[in-house]
């Protein structure tokens, strides 16, 4: 693997993408686990009784928190494509 062609720029690129991931995992998790739980309590999951601010709590965030993974993960491959720095 070769230094990126503008390193300085991959790097502000790679903290823009974390920083947006991160801000999206918080919302989720503390956002709706808690400050919004009020709010989402109102609704109940069609099927299963469950309070929606409930669910984000114990499930909600933990899906979200997987799903981002994957995002990052394909995020980067193609950043990483950009930049001449991929692995394959």
């Amino acid at each position: 693997m070769s230094a990126p062609k503008d390193a300085g720029e991959y790097w502000r690129r790679n903290l823009r993408i974390l920083a947006l991931l991160l801000s999206i995992w918080f919302v989720v998790s503390y956002g709706c686990g808690i400050l919004f739980v009020d709010a989402l309590n109102r609704v109940r999951l069609p099927g299963t009784g469950f309070k929606l601010g409930f669910w984000f709590a114990q499930q909600g965030s933990i899906y979200a928190f997987v799903v981002l993974v994957f995002v990052y993960a394909a995020w980067m491959n193609r950043l990483d494509r950009e930049f001449s720095v991929d692995e394959d």
